[in-house]
């Protein structure tokens, strides 16, 4: 007994150490997943960076100052003139609400920062949650080893960090986590059983659903997973309670968000999970008429019970295509179109396709974006199989589908991110546990046979999990007891020498797998310290006299915001949208939202048409400015130039007389000698080349790489009221129609003459 009581008190010591050692790793690791993402901050400033997170800004800083019953009600007529837009219906509110939240806290407790500084450190503050919810989530899968080591991937993986530095306030800066804790709470439902994991499992669904239109994923892959274990013969009382009541309380919960409401009923991307509630409760009812019946009247049952089951079913399908059967698209959105068919956008949605992250990933961003994860994933799977789990088929899962759909959109990359730190860690945890005990049962060996027995004896006495074997041996006394007892214990060891591996294999392995997590964290830090850092709204290069900053976008929405009137109204393509109503206060025709194609097409169809055109569009819709982004001068690529041809596109799907071919020669999009008169014509042309030769007497384009075809410009019903120092931003006023008030004048003055004339003549006779 004594012996006994000394290994468990070891045991415990050893767990509570191991406890508190897992608990300062993961103290550490949120630390590394904050502090990786400040480089933007660092190197810069505390900049909001891309253009949705404007956006973002700005309506947090109306929930903050107005409440949020005027958030739900506010209706916005600085965006999308006339028609204006109503926010507290059109927006996902995670992200919003979080930070607004975190705001108050903070100067609840008189920390007084200003929401900017909020809304630029959410993302790195969720990021170091994401990572503890990957630990929380791989623990369930395959221990605790496992999962300090996925959390510490998770908190370097590029990918993630691309969406989450600081200044990155978009909902994915919380969605991400939303995401990882919500399949997290399944898995541990799954394991327990328990009603109050499944009740928590909904709340972060709703979390989910809030933060982000990626929660349609969630409700599809949930029950695939489960159609899955039923479909294998793994059906259990857990399965059910992991499912059902949160298919029941996470609809629920979703339909209270304005943005989705009855959509989560009534869109095809919700149908899968409702056929699977219907499946499982049939499954649920034959298991259980089958505990209670003799097996003649369990076989009549079982075939009534499929028959209604198969009967319901087929009428929830019916009712399903009856509704969406009025809709063009059959309930599903264009997105979810676009991924299940990938060519759809570019066939009939030209403003999804026109998206840069909404195009297929090359190969080499997987490598950038995920690294050496890519080459573990594999090794993860398979120690998914050894032993297979309804949690780590879940996680197999979800790297098969994350695989297809991020090779679909690269912007889902996001969403293969945790999936390929969740398999790597696996992968790496298991690895290290073999190369570590194949060196532990070897190295003893060197230095005596007797020492190498107990070493072994004691390692086999750890790693077994059967405990009885063990107290049975140290509670026996007798010598004719402890010797069928050791023989066994033999044969274990064997066993386990058979599973090990070569002592310089090992170490060698030990020494790859140690340079392979280097090349990783450097790569993860070259990519959080230079790739992903740059704000978008602040550009830079590296000179020889060293670093330039090209600034031009602030002082181009500087320059609206103090040289022209508040009701002023700016057209621009819509990529400009969120910037120039957070930053200059002026309202804008389209933004980033694209919720109405129609108007977007208008904006695309002046910037095709010939100047005269264009300003009867603008003149129509009341704009007094239009902004042109223009990179020619300086090289900067992401230019309306290049992205002319999707202006010409969405036109052209709303107004037929816009056609590609016109702006193309022989096929091929040119700005030089070469370029078709319908190009040389278009405003956007004009407004993006005017004044241009005179930077170099050339007229040189450095993105293009050629002299542009018409150098010398004039304008007639547009005037140049500002440029930015890199010539990046133009702005351009509307004339006002004199032209055409001279031309009304003279012909009323005629008709006056005439009318005199003709008096005079009835005098006379």
């Amino acid at each position: 007994m004594a012996a006994s009581d000394v290994q468990n008190n070891g045991s415990t010591i050893r767990n509570a150490f191991g406890n508190m050692l897992a608990f300062f790793i993961l103290i550490l690791i949120g630390v590394l997943a904050f502090s990786i993402r400040l480089f933007s901050v660092i190197k810069y400033e505390s900049v909001i960076h891309e253009f949705d997170p404007y956006f973002n800004y700005r309506v947090t800083q109306y929930l903050t100052k107005n409440g949020i019953y005027d958030f739900w009600n506010w209706f916005d007529d600085r965006t999308w003139y006339p028609l204006g837009r109503v926010i507290g219906g059109t927006v996902y509110p995670g992200l919003t609400l979080t930070a607004g939240t975190l705001w108050w806290v903070l100067n609840s407790l008189n920390i007084p920062l200003s929401v900017e500084t909020v809304c630029v450190f959410t993302a790195p503050i969720f990021s170091a949650f994401a990572s503890w919810a990957t630990y929380l989530l791989t623990k369930e899968v395959k221990g605790t080893g496992a999962g300090l080591t996925a959390a510490v991937l998770l908190a370097m993986v590029p990918s993630y960090i691309s969406r989450s530095v600081a200044g990155s306030y978009d909902n994915e800066a919380v969605a991400i986590f939303a995401l990882i804790i919500t399949f997290y709470l399944y898995l541990k439902t799954l394991n327990t059983g328990s009603l109050f994991y499944a009740t928590l499992n909904s709340i972060a669904y709703f979390y989910m659903v809030c933060s982000w239109g990626g929660y349609t994923f969630i409700i599809n892959l949930i029950p695939m997973h489960a159609l899955l274990c039923i479909v294998t013969g793994r059906y259990s009382s857990r399965l059910y309670i992991a499912y059902a009541p949160f298919i029941v309380l996470g609809t629920l919960l979703a339909s209270l968000v304005p943005v989705v409401g009855f959509n989560a009923v009534m869109t095809s991307e919700h149908f899968a999970s409702f056929l699977v509630f219907i499946i499982i409760h049939v499954v649920a009812l034959v298991y259980y008429i089958k505990g209670i019946l003799s097996p003649k009247m369990f076989r009549v049952a079982v075939a009534l019970v499929v028959s209604v089951g198969l009967a319901v079913c087929f009428a929830v399908i019916a009712v399903l295509i009856a509704l969406v059967a009025s809709s063009p698209t059959k309930g599903w959105s264009g997105r979810s179109l676009s991924l299940l068919d990938p060519t759809y956008a570019s066939k009939y949605i030209p403003i999804i396709a026109s998206v840069s992250e909404h195009q297929p990933p090359t190969w080499p961003s997987y490598f950038m974006d995920i690294n050496v994860l890519a080459f573990l994933v594999p090794a993860g799977i398979i120690a998914c199989f050894l032993p297979l789990s309804d949690a780590s088929s879940f996680v197999v899962l979800y790297i098969v589908t994350s695989v297809y759909f991020s090779g679909v959109m690269v912007r889902l990359m996001l969403v293969l991110a945790p999936a390929a730190c969740i398999l790597s860690g696996i992968a790496l945890s298991q690895a290290f546990d073999v190369f570590t005990r194949s060196i532990k049962f070897q190295l003893p060996s060197l230095s005596g046979d007797a020492s190498s027995k107990s070493v072994v004896a004691n390692d086999v006495a750890k790693t077994d999990k059967s405990e009885d074997t063990s107290k049975e041996r140290i509670s026996r006394k007798s010598k004719k007891e402890k010797e069928p007892v050791e023989k066994p214990l033999r044969k274990s060891q064997v066993k386990k020498r058979l599973l090990v591996l070569p002592l310089e294999t090992s170490v060698i392995a030990i020494i790859l797998l140690v340079f392979l997590g280097a090349f990783y964290v450097v790569h993860s830090v070259w990519a959080a310290a230079v790739a992903y850092s740059a704000p978008s709204i602040v550009l830079t290069s590296e000179t020889p006299a060293g670093l330039h900053v090209f600034d031009d976008f602030r002082e181009a929405y500087a320059w609206l915001s103090h040289n022209t009137d508040v009701d002023d109204k700016v057209a621009s393509w819509w990529d400009y949208g969120y910037q120039t109503t957070a930053m200059a206060n002026r309202t804008v025709i389209v933004d980033n939202n694209t919720w109405n194609n129609t108007h977007i097409a208008t904006v695309g169809t002046a910037m095709s048409s010939p100047e005269k055109q264009a300003w009867e569009i603008f003149h129509s819709l009341d704009v007094k400015y239009v902004l042109v982004v223009f990179g020619g001068l300086v090289g900067y690529p992401s230019d309306d130039i290049n992205k002319f041809l999707w202006m010409v596109r969405i036109g052209g799907g709303v107004f037929p007389h816009i056609k590609e071919q016109d702006y193309l020669r022989d096929g091929q999009y040119r700005v030089d000698s070469q370029a078709t008169p319908t190009m040389l014509n278009s405003l956007m042309y004009k407004l993006s080349y005017y004044r241009f030769v005179e930077t170099d007497g050339k007229a040189f384009d450095r993105v293009r790489q050629t002299e542009i075809g018409k150098k010398y410009i004039k304008l007639t019903h547009f005037e140049e009221v500002f440029t930015t120092h890199h010539w990046m931003v133009r702005l351009y006023k509307l004339k006002p129609p004199k032209n055409r008030i001279r031309g009304n004048a003279k012909k009323s003055k005629s008709v006056l003459l005439q009318g005199a004339q003709f008096n005079l003549d009835a005098k006379d006779k």
